[in-house]
């Protein structure tokens, strides 16, 4: 790896030192315009014997330095440190979570979603080598967090996952997949794969037709139930009762294990309905073991070398340059321009 800049992202504050070249050009327009005002060209001279337009461009021109300098500081240039590249072979994990409203369903204590948590984080566990991409989902999908290998990052984001991180409720498992897929490299044909976990009320038809398409794209979905066949009642933490319908009946959210089954068998995944944590890692790490590894490298553990103090201290040289330096000519050229 070569040189870069680790925030590419302020190269904008470029328009900045743009606008500052501007500023300059129309103060000298206006200085011209107030000397034709004033007229008498003589006068004029001897008026502004003592000021140097030089030094007056040279302390512009040091400001504009230092501007530049400090947006290279705030950009932090660097590159890898010697050796210190990690390579790694593993495969790229998308985790599609559930966190509709349904699964804070009790069926399983303390609840689903809770449930989901303890497993996401023991498969991280058993998955040192590979990277992971976290998706939230109700009635939209989100990104969370795209593929890192930062595990200890994305145990953080799984432990803060609720139904308030998606504002719009319900389950489309269809957007949760190409949601999914979108966090992959287009270019890799192999070497992904999407674990759903899910309670599978579904509320889209699309699911199908979309594992389908990423079969074609070498994606495996496996896909993990969470709840009971026979359901469980939903809290309602506002009113302290059980959710109702619109007709007034206690709402029972159940486990749907035929959809599931079917989007795991479409892209030769495995399906598998979670009761024990440590069971449901082994099957799904069996399964993830078919799928070949690719060497890929670890930047989160490359030792970075900065050179944003260089660029801090030339800025402030510059400034220091600037303040120094005067727009008044020297004492003998202002006698001689005076003559």
């Amino acid at each position: 790896m070569n040189f870069q800049f680790q925030h590419k992202e302020y190269t904008w504050l470029l328009i900045g030192a743009a606008m500052l070249v501007l500023l300059f050009l129309a103060i000298l327009q206006w200085k011209k315009k107030t000397v034709k005002k004033i007229g008498d060209e003589r006068l004029v001279n001897v008026l502004t014997s003592s000021y140097s337009p030089q030094k007056f461009g040279l302390k512009f021109i040091l400001l504009l330095l230092a501007f530049l300098a400090g947006i290279v500081a705030v950009m932090n240039p660097r590159k890898p440190g010697e050796d210190t590249g990690a390579s790694r072979k593993g495969i790229d994990v998308a985790i599609a979570l559930d966190v509709s409203k349904s699964m804070l369903a009790a069926d399983m204590a303390p609840n689903r979603l809770e449930r989901a948590k303890q497993f996401i984080a023991k498969l991280m566990d058993e998955m040192p080598n590979d990277r992971i991409a976290l998706v939230l989902f109700a009635g939209k999908a989100y990104l969370q967090m795209p593929l890192t290998i930062d595990h200890g990052a994305a145990k953080m984001f799984v432990a803060s996952a609720s139904p308030e991180a998606v504002p719009q409720q319900g389950t489309v498992i269809s957007d949760a997949l190409t949601m999914s897929v979108n966090a992959f490299d287009a270019a890799d044909k192999k070497f992904k794969t999407i674990i759903i976990i899910t309670d599978g009320e579904d509320h889209d038809d699309g699911a199908l037709s979309t594992a389908r398409e990423l079969s074609g794209q070498g994606v495996m979905i496996n896909t993990i139930g969470i709840g009971s066949p026979e359901g469980s009642t939903l809290p309602d933490i506002v009113a302290g009762e059980n959710k109702k319908d619109a007709a007034g009946n206690t709402i029972i959210s159940k486990l749907n294990e035929s959809i599931l089954q079917q989007l795991a068998a479409e892209t030769n995944g495995v399906y598998v309905r979670l009761q024990g944590s440590d069971e449901a890692v082994t099957t799904i790490k069996s399964q993830l073991s078919q799928i070949d590894k690719k060497a890929f490298s670890d930047t989160s553990q490359l030792n970075y070398k900065t050179f944003f103090a260089w660029f801090a201290g030339l800025l402030f040289l510059l400034l220091v340059a600037e303040f120094f330096i005067t727009e008044r000519r020297k004492e003998k050229t202002a006698g001689r321009v005076a003559v």
